[in-house]
């Protein structure tokens, strides 16, 4: 079978988050036709037209051609204030202005965790609603939203139940099956 090329995003920068932990552990539990490779957001300026306009930033550019040369998506974001993480939007702003943009037609598999009880739900919806505009092809089934997941995962990043294993095995091999859909 054919390598499947996944571009990962996480929502958050902090280097100990609980995202990056779960983005982590998606890659480890993928099957393993599908390849990664992580798409920095931290080098992406707020978005400004007047940037754009002179030319889009090195990051950007760099960012924009993983994605245009990706099979699919993953993306593993915290939800804040009930939304998108602004520098999730940030990235997704600026990529969207690219003809054609790197999200066009594209699988994308969305999954989260959270302190709180609620997961990322709010977040992750709203992320639904702007992928539908960018016409991407979010993966329905499984939803992966880890609430209270600060006791998900032990000392060394792994998930620590099972259920949760399984989960997130079923989403990445949901994600492999649609891109040959």
């Amino acid at each position: 079978m054919d390598t499947i090329n996944v571009v990962a995003l996480c929502g958050s920068l902090r280097q100990q988050s609980l995202n990056k932990k779960l983005l982590h552990q998606a890659i480890e539990l993928a099957p393993k036709e599908l390849s990664f490779r992580h798409g920095d957001l931290s080098e992406l300026p707020l978005y400004n037209e007047d940037l754009q306009n002179a030319g889009f930033p090195v990051g950007v550019d760099r960012l924009h051609r993983l994605l245009i040369s990706a099979d699919a998506i993953l993306i593993v974001t915290p939800e804040y204030n009930y939304s998108i993480p602004g520098v999730l939007k940030n990235a997704i702003d600026w990529l969207s202005r690219y003809q054609p943009h790197g999200f066009h037609n594209k699988p994308i598999a969305i999954m989260g965790a959270s302190p709180g009880r609620m997961g990322t739900c709010r977040c992750q919806y709203h992320l639904r609603q702007v992928m539908v505009f960018l016409n991407a092809w979010v993966l329905n089934k499984p939803e992966i939203m880890i609430s209270e997941a600060h006791q998900a995962f032990d000392p060394q990043g792994r998930l620590n139940d099972p259920k949760l294993v399984e989960l997130v095995q079923s989403q990445m091999r949901s994600l492999k099956q649609m891109v040959h859909i």
